[in-house]
């Protein structure tokens, strides 16, 4: 960046929430977050010389951060866990939902905002690998290919943690609450 620190603040400023929600989903409410934002952040700004356009520049910020917190998760042990494989869960989102003629009333507006909150309660419970996967698919609606360029999994193994994820989450839902609820 060479000094130019308007570029720094607008770089800073477009990557900021992404950032945020990856390092909140891989760590949680680690005291080390803010810390590991600016590492993240330093890294980026000295490897910047190094980004070769062939993805987005928010794509590859996104890329240092979720390596970072994993090399962080991995130097103070916290565990990854892998779960096993089951049945499919819908989690949608509402932004990106097919539209009908009908406009929602305030109680269907209501109890999708009340099934968001609830998604994302129980999401707290993933493995932080998990968490991240499902924060960028569904919230950041990012695609699997611009996982795995963030992530360095294969497509597979995104689209088997996404599936594993889901099913997590389906089944805290079922015990959680009832079919009648949802």
């Amino acid at each position: 960046m060479d000094g130019d620190r308007h570029a720094a603040t607008l770089l800073v400023r477009r990557t900021e929430k992404l950032v945020a929600q990856i390092v909140f989903k891989m760590l949680g409410n680690h005291p080390d977050r803010k810390d590991l934002t600016q590492d993240i952040y330093l890294k980026t700004f000295r490897y910047l010389p190094r980004f070769r356009f062939q993805c987005k520049l928010s794509t590859w910020v996104a890329q240092i951060s979720y390596t970072t917190c994993l090399d962080h998760l991995q130097k103070y042990r916290l565990e990854l866990i892998t779960i096993s494989t089951g049945d499919e869960l819908s989690l949608g989102n509402t932004c990106s939902q097919e539209i009908s003629g009908d406009i929602p009333d305030a109680s269907q507006l209501l109890s999708i905002k009340e099934r968001s909150e609830i998604l994302e309660k129980l999401s707290t419970t993933l493995p932080p690998v998990y968490r991240t996967l499902i924060t960028l698919f569904h919230k950041e609606e990012l695609s699997v290919e611009e996982i795995r360029d963030i992530t360095g999994l294969p497509v597979g193994t995104v689209k088997n943690y996404l599936f594993r994820a889901r099913k997590v989450l389906k089944e805290s839902l079922l015990n959680h609450y009832s079919k009648e609820d949802l």
